[in-house]
């Protein structure tokens, strides 16, 4: 996992191919004038999920992991919370991995929680079970998903 400010991509664009794409994209974009939507960059290798999400308690958020893709979470309209557990201490499934969507979610609660504000960003790997959206409100984000 890795938790910095926007400002800062550059040091993290040599971690994967298209990294450098997908900060680029965010950097230049007014996020103000998008609506809520998916956009492609590089078909299904590289594309936004700009949402509204409800806030949600810890015990609502569910715990959750990818396989095929990397996750970058960047609140854009107010701070997050966010949980965050090895992939490999997650011990209760609530469904078995769904290839379509490329997930797992879980009953399991973070072992830490972590604030991400706006300008900030969280990138979360296979091996990271991360528990996005809580919070308080309506509030839109980010989430860029980089195929392994």
């Amino acid at each position: 996992m890795i938790l910095d400010s926007i400002a800062n991509s550059a040091k993290y664009e040599s971690v994967h191919p298209r990294f450098k794409a997908a900060f680029d994209f965010i950097k230049k974009t007014d996020w103000s004038k998008m609506e809520p939507g998916k956009i492609y960059l590089d078909e299904k290798n590289l594309f936004i999920n700009f949402s509204e999400t409800k806030g949600k308690t810890p015990e609502e958020a569910k715990m959750e992991t990818h396989k095929d893709y990397i996750d970058i979470q960047i609140p854009y309209t107010q701070a997050e919370t966010m949980g965050w557990t090895p992939t490999a201490d997650l011990k209760s499934p609530i469904d078995p991995y769904n290839p379509e969507k490329d997930i797992t979610k879980y009953t399991d609660q973070g072992q830490a929680y972590f604030k991400v504000e706006p300008g900030q960003f969280a990138i979360f790997f296979p091996e990271d079970g991360h528990q996005p959206g809580i919070g308080e409100g309506t509030f839109r984000k980010i989430i860029v998903k980089v195929k392994i």
